[in-house]
């Protein structure tokens, strides 16, 4: 249900329905994974999951253990079946778009599980250049962009590989919110140390002074992320307000700590007030 919430955040029209179903099992496939780097798989186990994404090859399945070949499978089957209704509505080919997206997530993940392994805390830029991608937001935002663009163009695609500024600003922000949110709980499950901590550890600050620094880093991002999304693009006002609406969204679900992952209150009654409960309608404002 937090996964549908995001989608719902994110891209709320009407006609968006498709956009949202599979974008929520995109985040679905994203947590598990991201589970899977961070608390179950060993060193080794999580370079051959990350080799079998980067191949896209189902034989590599042969190589892991168990529960890999079903996160792998799963992986293997949704993206390929949602290119396929891709292929079939516009022509396009777009495997080896999904496919690259999913292979940049899951490196970033690994190397952040090395950090880990070893006991390294990165500098604040050397994680932030790490996680901007580990965050998954332009995983998410690649597939995003086929599910709601018609016609897909050469160079929104050619853009779409490099993940271009609004992608960037947008996912840095989803980033930096979810470690204002969440780093306590993650490390304590054992997770790499976050932006916080990072910050602290390269520069002596107290958590209270890396936090109001991080604030910053999210307020100056805004700034770069206003002046692209005015900027000349190759992309739909739709998709630049996704982006848009990614990181307003990472502000809301993480404005009380890890909205995402914990069954918060808050949440909980975001959840039952959009999507269960019925909208009162005053008689006098009928």
């Amino acid at each position: 249900m937090e996964d549908f919430l995001w989608t719902v955040g994110v891209i709320f029209e009407p006609q968006f329905g498709y956009c949202r179903r599979m974008s929520t099992k995109v985040i679905a496939l994203i947590t598990t994974i991201d589970d899977v780097y961070d608390v179950y798989g060993t060193l080794d186990e999580l370079e051959l999951f990350t080799y079998a994404v980067e191949r896209w090859d189902i034989n590599t399945m042969e190589q892991l253990p168990d529960y890999m070949k079903i996160c792998f499978l799963a992986l293997y089957n949704s993206v390929n079946e949602m290119a396929y209704v891709v292929l079939i509505e516009q022509g396009s080919d777009i495997v080896s778009y999904l496919k690259k997206a999913w292979a940049d997530l899951c490196k970033t993940y690994l190397l952040e599980a090395k950090w880990y392994h070893s006991g390294y805390t990165p500098t604040l830029e050397e994680y932030l250049n790490n996680a901007w991608i580990s965050i998954s937001a332009p995983a998410i935002f690649v597939h995003v962009y086929f599910f709601v663009t018609k016609p897909i163009t050469k160079e929104a695609v050619e853009c779409l590989k490099s993940y271009p500024n609004i992608i960037r600003w947008s996912s840095m922000i989803v980033r930096l919110c979810d470690d204002l949110g969440t780093s306590t709980d993650e490390l304590k499950r054992g997770d790499v140390p976050k932006s916080i901590q990072c910050y602290m550890f390269e520069t002596s600050a107290s958590e209270e002074e890396a936090r109001k620094h991080i604030r910053g880093l999210i307020s100056e991002t805004w700034k770069k992320m206003n002046e692209d999304r005015v900027a000349d693009s190759p992309f739909s006002q739709t998709f630049i307000g996704i982006a848009m609406n990614a990181a307003r969204m990472a502000q809301c679900m993480y404005q009380y700590g890890d909205g995402h992952g914990i069954q918060d209150r808050e949440t909980k009654d975001l959840v039952l007030a959009l999507l269960v409960e019925p909208i009162p309608l005053s008689l006098q404002n009928i």
